[in-house]
């Protein structure tokens, strides 16, 4: 059985694509998804988007103890989210910070993540790649 990967994105990662193309690219996540999904067949990797903190947090619940690892980009939340954080300090499975833009290079407020104490890792300012990089670390294990 290959371990199980899952990719949560927050708030208004659902409009990648469209949204701001000179900051988060031209292409839908879904697109590179299945590109993921190619290019590390020994995971079985599974994705999950939704601009509601309640539902994010029930999903690291919901996979945070029998999952081999969890790729989050929380979007706006990541600067926000007191409870998320909680959510990701509760969990077992590890979880690794994704961020498709260099927050530290952007405002302020953004340059502060509420998550990243309790995630693995940090993988920031890549584009897309950032999440090749968030599962290439699950192959250290």
């Amino acid at each position: 059985m290959k371990p199980q990967l899952i990719i949560i994105n927050g708030p208004n990662l659902n409009l990648l694509g469209t949204r701001q193309p000179e900051v988060y690219g031209n292409r839908t996540f879904e697109e590179y998804y299945q590109e993921l999904k190619n290019l590390f067949p020994q995971f079985s990797i599974d994705y999950f988007q939704s601009n509601i903190e309640g539902e994010i947090i029930n999903k690291l619940h919901e996979t945070g103890f029998s999952f081999a690892g969890i790729i989050l980009n929380a979007g706006g939340y990541t600067h926000t989210s007191v409870a998320i954080a909680d959510a990701i300090a509760s969990i077992r499975t590890p979880v690794v910070e994704v961020h498709i833009s260099n927050i530290y290079s952007r405002e302020e407020f953004r340059q502060k993540s509420l998550l990243a104490p309790f995630c693995k890792g940090v993988v920031a300012g890549f584009g897309l790649q950032s999440y090749e990089f968030a599962i290439r670390s699950f192959l250290e294990q």
